[in-house]
């Protein structure tokens, strides 16, 4: 069987298609076998007023996407242009690779890989941002 997997804590939240769904009082895992299920660990959510630099952005539209809250494609085009953004200040080998796996992720439509992928430079950017600050 093929599809997401996804293993939930106790109480752990997910939306599914728009609905809040919340796991009882024991670990579950649970199949999701639809192809173009929009799915989003609400432990994973960024919220609105958090999406404040390139990556957090960048990863808040992915998750828009995956909740279904905007248009596939115009939020594709948002973050193709968003990750080539970020390739111009992202240039060590490292944070290379991990754009161009995101971006074949995108190309291919498979935004939750993605985001996971995405996900991971923002502990590079906020070293960034730091050392930029002082």
């Amino acid at each position: 069987m093929s599809g997401l997997v996804l293993k939930l804590s106790p109480r752990e939240r997910v939306l599914i298609n728009g609905a809040v769904i919340e796991n009882g009082e024991r670990r579950s895992r649970i199949n999701i076998v639809s192809p173009n299920a929009n799915i989003l660990r609400l432990r994973d959510a960024i919220h609105p007023e958090e999406a404040n630099t390139p990556v957090k952005r960048i990863c808040y539209i992915t998750q828009l996407i995956l909740s279904g809250d905007v248009d596939v494609e115009i939020g594709r085009r948002q973050l193709l242009t968003g990750v080539e953004q970020l390739s111009q200040v992202f240039k060590d080998p490292d944070s290379r690779e991990i754009l161009a796996i995101a971006t074949g992720h995108l190309v291919d439509a498979n935004y939750y890989p993605a985001l996971k992928t995405l996900r991971s430079l923002l502990d590079r950017e906020e070293r960034l941002l730091a050392v930029q600050a002082s």
